[in-house]
C-alpha cells in the first residue's frame, strides 16, 4: 500500500525556517512535489523534483525554498528559509510512480499525504 506521511510542520516567526519531511512507503516515485494551500485558496506548488532530480519552484518561494530527496531512505524534504506570514498553508507532499518530468499541477500527482501545518507569524 502507498503511503505518504508529512511531518515538520509548526508555528515560526517571520524570518525563520521549518523543514519538512515526507516519508514515502509502499513505492519508489519517479516524480514528487511540494504543494500547500490556505484557507479560502486554491492548492499552488511550491517545489518540484522530477525523476532525475531536477528541482523547479515558482517565483513566490524560489531562493527560500529547497526540495531534496534521500533515495536510500526514501524520503522528501521541503527546506523553507526566511518564511513569511503568505507561507502560511496546510502543506502537502504529492508523488507519481511513473511521471519523468515534474509539474506543479495538483492533477498531475495520483498520490498524496494527509498535510502537515506551516503557520508564519509576522
Amino acid at each position: 500500500q502507498v503511503q505518504l506521511e508529512e511531518s515538520g510542520g509548526g508555528s515560526v516567526q517571520a524570518g525563520g525556517s521549518l523543514r519538512l519531511s515526507c516519508a514515502v512507503s509502499g513505492s519508489t516515485f519517479r516524480s514528487m512535489a511540494w504543494f500547500r494551500q490556505a484557507p479560502g485558496k486554491e492548492r499552488e506548488g511550491v517545489a518540484c523534483s522530477d525523476s532525475l532530480d531536477r528541482a523547479s519552484y515558482p517565483d513566490s518561494v524560489k531562493g527560500r525554498f529547497t526540495i531534496s530527496r534521500d533515495r536510500t531512505n526514501n524520503v522528501l524534504y521541503l527546506q523553507m528559509n526566511s518564511l513569511k506570514p503568505e507561507d502560511t498553508a496546510m502543506y502537502y507532499c504529492a508523488a507519481d510512480l511513473h511521471a519523468i518530468f515534474c509539474y506543479l499541477v495538483p492533477s498531475y500527482f495520483p498520490n498524496w499525504g494527509q498535510g502537515t501545518q506551516v503557520t508564519v507569524s509576522s
